[in-house]
């Protein structure tokens, strides 16, 4: 009897290095490293490293993301948002957590995922509700 082996595939992790631009979108089931320049925007399934280098001029959506460098676009994090130091964001972001360290720059408005929830499942159930009345 033949005996089939299956090998699991490790997470995989895509990078563009220093020196590196790339324009037009980028979408990825993997973890993500940036060191470069992205003229696009990115949507991935894994965390998403921006490095020192590394600026983003788009939107991101990703599972989790660490900012080091530079990103010019609205962020979307599922779970944990990172901004080092050195990060420098300019957009509005929409996450689940938020960790800031001292130093970092970031201009824009940042909602938490709960509180959208929320505010969507406040508009439904007034809208059903003015439905209900509109009915009677």
């Amino acid at each position: 009897m033949a005996r089939t082996m299956e090998t699991e595939i490790p997470n995989q992790i895509n990078i563009i290095t220093d020196g590196t631009v790339i324009k037009g979108d980028i979408t990825a089931t993997g973890d993500f490293r940036l060191d470069g320049t992205l003229e696009g925007n990115i949507q991935i399934n894994g965390k998403l490293v921006v490095g020192d280098s590394g600026v983003v001029n788009g939107n991101i959506l990703c599972l989790n993301a660490n900012i080091i460098g530079t990103v010019n676009g609205n962020l979307s994090v599922k779970e944990l948002l990172s901004l080092h130091s050195t990060a420098r964001v300019k957009g509005d972001i929409l996450i689940n957590k938020l960790s800031i360290e001292p130093g970092a720059l970031f201009t824009g408005k940042c909602c938490m995922l709960d509180e959208v929830r929320k505010q969507q499942q406040l508009a439904a159930e007034q809208a059903a509700e003015q439905q209900e009345n509109d009915n009677d």
